[in-house]
């Protein structure tokens, strides 16, 4: 029998959170904690293990309000910057658990990665104080093994970026999604749960909007979706979330769901 999965949602907000700096907007003003939304991140546990999909400037925040004391592994959708700003903060996992953090990202990610955060993977004079991880590559449609489960990366469009989610067990999350081939497709339909990225009302060039989400929802038939990397321009929560059909919901900071 499979180990039981149980995902939290660290963060459902776009790249610039909710509430947005500056902005006098309705959602940014509201008193709903649901309508507070950290840049887009999830934390999947299975038996003892913690693994983060994306680490982007709030990674800090999130760890210490989900009080996540060990971490195992880091998973990379794309290397855009609320993706993966907060990799600096992996540090205090490092030296609690004495080894170096693995994170797996496709092959571009990666390099895009250490470019940004060059001193973590010098080979030479490397600051003692930098965070030690170990970068493995990935490549769509290619299952890895991860503490026990079998992750399979699937590709998606980000825009014109190709970018992946991950499919574990009978969930997937995939998140930044524009468009999608029908390949990938196949292998998400008919899942217990799915989280897809939906970011606003009106169109995007490089994001799906409620309307083409649900489209797309209607196609693949999981039983239960959440909605993610959501904008302040969705609307309220509460309002969004009772317009929603059967099945679909919005997600928020902090839900927790488990999948068997």
């Amino acid at each position: 029998m499979s180990t039981p999965l149980t995902l939290t949602f660290l963060g459902t907000g776009t790249s610039q959170g909710i509430p947005v700096i500056g902005s006098q907007h309705p959602v940014c003003l509201s008193s709903n904690q649901k309508d507070r939304r950290l840049r887009v991140s999830v934390l999947l546990q299975w038996g003892a293990h913690n693994v983060v999909v994306d680490c982007g400037p709030d990674f800090r925040q999130q760890m210490l309000r989900a009080e996540v004391r060990h971490l195992d592994a880091l998973l990379l959708t794309h290397e855009h910057n609320d993706h993966m700003a907060g990799l600096d903060d992996v540090r205090p996992y490092n030296f609690m658990q004495k080894k170096s953090l693995p994170m797996f990202g496709l092959a571009r990610t990666l390099k895009a990665v250490k470019e940004r955060f060059a001193y973590v993977f010098a080979l030479q004079d490397k600051y003692p104080g930098a965070p030690s991880i170990d970068a493995i590559v990935i490549k769509p449609g290619q299952s890895f093994d991860c503490f026990g489960k079998s992750v399979l990366p699937i590709e998606a469009h980000h825009g014109s970026m190709p970018i992946i989610g991950f499919r574990i067990d009978n969930m997937a999350y995939m998140t930044d999604v524009k468009t999608m081939a029908q390949k990938s497709r196949e292998l998400l339909m008919n899942l217990d749960v799915l989280v897809l990225s939906a970011l606003r009302i009106e169109d995007h060039p490089t994001h799906l909007n409620l309307e083409q989400a649900l489209a797309l929802i209607s196609q693949l038939k999981p039983k239960r979706t959440y909605l993610t990397h959501v904008s302040h321009l969705m609307g309220f929560h509460d309002e969004v979330s009772s317009q929603l059909p059967d099945g679909v919901f919005l997600a928020y900071d902090n839900l927790q769901i488990h999948t068997t």
